[in-house]
């Protein structure tokens, strides 16, 4: 015990000499939270829409104040000989709506008309939100308007469980704190261990007495000090920025947190480990660790839209369980009985990865 405190306290003291590494640690994890916070937002806004009217009575604009009234769409203008066209091609706006010269005259004499509706569908998502809004605005215009009979056999009462007031911060914030300590921490373990190649010193301690085991969780336990620092950081600023505060019970967000940043940390020892020089371990995070943890984890995309065989990498990425733990924690509240599985799941891993970097390092170490 007495070596492993020894070599976590000279970990500490190296990382606090380099003023790069303090910056990595605690100011990048910062500018991430702000970046994806405020960046990424699922629900779609300010699309831009251009009207073609040839009808121009009052029936026509009533429909287009109805499509604007969504808050969803904002007017664009466009001339030319097509302007719609134009400005669909042109990517001046997302939407095209025509309406036709006989639209009044045809719903006054109670008869079928048709009203055009071009929807650039690059953005197969964005195409589809759009579709549906503009379905829904006309349905109730109909309504509005006495052209279609009100549907009362069924009435459906909506209630939004959990984020009724439908910020996306609260869906996305959580999830930003599993990929944020995930990357960081890992990267800094990942470097200090190959840090140790590059300078040469590793061959003193594969010559010296400590055991593999007491090594690596003297780094470990000096880098999970430093990740919980970070881990302090970000969620308080995240808390303060995002107004975003823990709803279930704390212990599992606590415990959860303790046991993902063991995961990552122990991670990163492993890419130090079969990596040869800095260069190799900061991709290894890069390639293996953040883009795992961004598309592969449920943070943006739910895994059950990933196909089969990808469908099972998520099954050993911890970022995967965390992400339902924060979740829990800061939207939904139901404590041990909804994320017991995922803490049960970031043991096995964290004991999987320190055992692999255990193993390598013991074959690398001299026989004493």
């Amino acid at each position: 015990m007495k070596r492993i405190i020894t070599q976590c306290i000279k970990e500490i003291a190296q990382f606090r000499r380099d003023r790069l590494t303090l910056a990595l640690a605690f100011l990048l994890p910062f500018i991430t939270l702000i970046i994806f916070g405020f960046a990424i937002r699922l629900e779609s806004k300010d699309i831009p829409l251009i009207v073609q009217d040839f009808n121009r009575t009052n029936l026509s604009q009533s429909y287009i104040e109805r499509l604007y009234a969504t808050n969803q769409f904002i007017p664009k203008q466009w001339s030319g000989s097509n302007p719609t066209r134009d400005a669909i091609d042109k990517g001046i706006a997302k939407v095209a709506v025509i309406i036709p010269p006989e639209f009044s005259r045809d719903i006054q004499a109670g008869k079928h008309t048709t009203v055009q509706v071009l929807i650039d569908a690059t953005d197969v998502n964005n195409a589809r939100v759009i579709r549906n809004s503009i379905q829904r605005v006309t349905t109730f215009f109909m309504q509005e308007h006495g052209l279609i009979p009100p549907i009362n056999t069924i009435t459906a009462r909506m209630r939004l469980w959990f984020n009724p007031g439908r910020l996306e911060s609260l869906y996305i914030v959580p999830g930003v704190y599993g990929v944020v300590l995930w990357i960081f921490p890992s990267l800094l373990a990942a470097i200090a261990m190959v840090r140790e190649k590059e300078k040469g010193t590793i061959l003193q301690v594969y010559a010296s007495s400590i055991s593999a085991t007491e090594l690596l969780l003297g780094k470990g336990l000096a880098y999970l000090l430093i990740a919980l620092t970070e881990t302090l950081i970000v969620m308080g600023c995240g808390s303060i920025i995002f107004h975003i505060g823990i709803v279930g019970n704390p212990i599992t967000l606590l415990l959860g947190t303790l046991l993902f940043l063991a995961d990552s940390v122990f991670f990163g020892l492993l890419l130090g480990v079969r990596s040869s020089n800095q260069n190799a371990a900061v991709q290894g995070v890069s390639l293996v660790g953040f883009i795992t943890s961004l598309l592969l984890s449920g943070f943006i995309y739910p895994l059950n839209n990933i196909p089969f065989p990808l469908s099972l990498a998520p099954n050993i990425i911890p970022a995967r369980y965390y992400i339902d733990i924060t979740r829990d924690a800061f939207v939904r509240g139901t404590g041990f009985a909804g994320v017991w599985f995922d803490l049960v799941m970031l043991t096995i891993l964290g004991l999987l990865f320190f055992n692999v970097s255990r193993r390598v390092l013991s074959r690398m170490q001299l026989p004493n």
